[in-house]
């Protein structure tokens, strides 16, 4: 299990739901006015103390270095929870989540940590809030609409504009069947890489290929840009599998790669099974991520598995850095 693991009550879990249940705005079609809501909300004095203390917990830890993956317990979720068209299921969410608790969850988390939320226009429309949720299309791939394993890696490694945190909040788990969200901090990563291959790795003479659901949102989305796949202190920029040396026949920079994925093996990481209600927050830049399918009895059933997810800058700061690229001059929506 991630820890630090904080809990909510099931009496403040029942009274966050009935407040945000009371938010009508659409996110999906107005997402400045759904932000607003909830700072009203935030700012009445309404959520729960122990609620408020978990985000504040959050966002202390990370300004102290002292972790950047926490869990929240028995958060919250709408009370109907409806099974999606997986020939295309975000057109059938439109047309079938009428309420917004999940996603009132995920934006007083990003309001409260002060992590403003981080959208792609070529990205599920433009959506702030968006699923991993197994589309036919996709089967089988490495993108968060698949219905089997991710490799370690970043999300949205191939793009310029990549978020600082991830959460995912689950609506709809297996009940039996075993899937696991393995997370490992990047300082971990760092102590089983030599100097040496460190710096190699820092050298922009990396590419990274998109991924499918990238490539069709976007045709132009085929090969990333040179870059780094250490930056700042600890940060990795990195998809088992596809990233790759520029050049294919520089051995020092496979060698380098090769030490990234010996340190991967050996590197103590973490990892939770997400059930109904978990909110589990993790670094994506800072860290290396992934999916395990442990034990699959009813795949059936494991494909309809449904988390509901944002992407988050590290801080206001952050965000600023990229208002040239706002979409249509909503904040945090980049054009991609």
């Amino acid at each position: 299990m991630i820890t630090p693991t904080l809990w909510c009550s099931d009496e403040d879990r029942d009274l966050l739901q009935e407040v945000l249940q009371e938010v009508t705005k659409n996110p999906y079609e107005d997402y400045d006015a759904f932000r607003a809501s909830i700072a009203e909300v935030i700012d009445s004095g309404a959520l729960p103390v122990q609620f408020v203390h978990a985000m504040e917990t959050i966002r202390s830890e990370r300004a102290h270095s002292k972790g950047y993956a926490h869990l929240l317990r028995n958060c919250p979720i709408d009370a109907h929870v409806p099974v999606f068209d997986q020939n295309d299921p975000v057109q059938d969410k439109y047309r079938k989540k009428m309420t917004y608790v999940g996603e009132g969850v995920l934006e007083v988390l990003a309001q409260m940590t002060a992590t403003p939320l981080l959208a792609y226009a070529t990205r599920n429309n433009g959506d702030f809030f968006h699923d991993v949720y197994a589309d036919n299309r996709y089967s089988g791939t490495q993108t968060q609409k698949t219905d089997w394993e991710l490799f370690w890696h970043n999300d949205r490694t191939a793009h310029k504009v990549r978020a600082d945190y991830l959460a995912l909040l689950g609506m709809r788990c297996p009940k039996t069947d075993l899937v696991y969200t393995g997370y490992v901090d990047g300082r971990e990563l760092l102590q089983n890489i030599s100097d040496k291959s460190q710096a190699v790795l820092r050298e922009s003479a990396f590419i990274t290929p998109f991924d499918e659901y990238s490539r069709d949102s976007n045709s132009q989305q085929v090969i990333s840009e040179r870059h780094g796949v250490l930056e700042n202190a600890h940060s990795f920029r990195y998809y088992d599998t596809r990233t790759r040396p520029e050049d294919p026949t520089s051995a020092r920079h496979w060698k380098a790669l090769m030490d990234l994925r010996d340190a991967m093996a050996k590197a103590r990481g973490q990892s939770h099974r997400i059930e109904d209600g978990d909110l589990l927050v993790i670094a994506n830049q800072d860290s290396l991520h992934c999916r395990r399918m442990v034990e699959v009895n009813d795949p059936e059933s494991t494909r309809l598995r449904w988390l509901l997810k944002t992407y988050a800058f590290r801080d206001e700061v952050a965000a600023d850095r990229h208002s040239d690229a706002w979409l249509d001059n909503v904040r945090g929506r980049v054009l991609d």
